[in-house]
């Protein structure tokens, strides 16, 4: 089913629908070794396909509306230089990781499990996730860039995706205005993709590069096909304020998307340090995103399928608590 229809069935579950979490997370649970790896999950299309369906499965099992497929760090440049494969290989990895996880959408929903259609998104992430160096998370680059180069970098991987059958697309961690200008140009030229923009910030007002958030929605708005704007992988404390600061611009042709990390810091040293700051905020603060308009709520990195199991259960039991409210009323 598609993300556009999803959205307009506002009697499920008060209009929100439950984003996946962190499919790398998932699959280093599993045993994969992905840090410092320049394709990151992506490598495992190549690996071990089994792997990523079976990720994929697992945020199903925890009750997830939408799963986004193992394309984030997937480019066609990036499988020739560090799998050594032609491009008609690379072409075929990126192709495959939208498949698996419509094969997993598949199964789950034809089992006893299934109460609800799947919607698939298919992955895009910044220039900055090919370039890993973490520059998703600055948008240094784009100062150094034109539109049509950006527009250049991403163009291979929307043919791919929009050519294996992606009808969402998932454009993720985009730091900067420029960026997400140069997507909505692209977007044109394929007319049969719908889309989500998430972007990733510095704080709860501003995207990574210093613009406003307020500035990004805005340029996300000149597209009909996207459906929905937001921030990623940011702590789960900003998306209040982050959505406040961007209220005055909420319409009903576009929708809030949020889906933050765990909370915990990232450490180039020692990798992930907990803090007092964890996923298990997310589900009670989700009140309050609910309230503010958000209709796709998740989970970014080290967001598991327990934690997104937790949020399902939170979501229901608003459900419940909505529609007992509504009887009332009504008697």
């Amino acid at each position: 089913m598609d993300l556009r229809a999803r959205l307009r069935n506002d009697s499920n579950h008060e209009g929100v629908l439950l984003l996946d979490g962190g499919l790398a997370t998932e699959l280093e649970a599993q045993g994969a070794h992905l840090q410092g790896d320049p394709l990151w999950s992506a490598r495992l299309l190549h690996t071990n396909p089994k792997a990523i369906k079976a990720a994929h499965h697992s945020f199903l099992l925890s009750g997830a509306d939408v799963i986004i497929s193992a394309t984030y760090q997937a480019t066609i440049q990036g499988f020739v230089e560090h799998l050594g494969v032609s491009s008609d290989a690379a072409r075929e990895l990126l192709a495959s990781g939208l498949r698996l996880a419509e094969e997993a959408a598949t199964a789950f929903s034809s089992g006893k499990r299934a109460t609800h259609p799947v919607v698939v998104a298919a992955s895009v992430g910044s220039y900055g996730a090919f370039l890993h160096d973490g520059s998703e998370y600055s948008g240094a680059y784009a100062d150094k860039m034109s539109i049509e180069e950006l527009k250049a970098c991403h163009r291979p991987q929307l043919q791919c995706l929009a050519a294996a059958g992606a009808g969402v697309l998932a454009l993720e961690t985009i730091p900067s205005v420029k960026e997400a200008g140069a997507l909505v140009e692209l977007l044109r030229e394929f007319p049969n993709c719908d889309a989500w923009i998430s972007f990733s910030c510095k704080d709860g007002t501003r995207l990574s590069d210093g613009n406003l958030l307020q500035d990004g929605v805005r340029v996300a708005g000149r597209s009909t096909q996207v459906l929905a704007v937001g921030v990623n992988c940011c702590p789960p404390e900003w998306v209040e304020p982050l959505l406040d600061s961007v209220a005055a611009l909420k319409s009903p042709d576009r929708r809030w998307v949020v889906y933050p990390n765990s909370g915990e810091e990232w450490d180039a040293q020692q990798g992930w340090q907990t803090s007092a700051k964890t996923a298990a905020n997310i589900p009670t603060l989700s009140d309050v995103w609910i309230k503010q308009g958000a209709a796709l709520i998740g989970g970014c990195c080290r967001v598991c399928p327990d934690q997104i199991g937790e949020l399902r259960r939170h979501l229901n039991r608003r459900l419940n608590i909505s529609t007992e409210e509504e009887a009332d009323l009504e008697t």
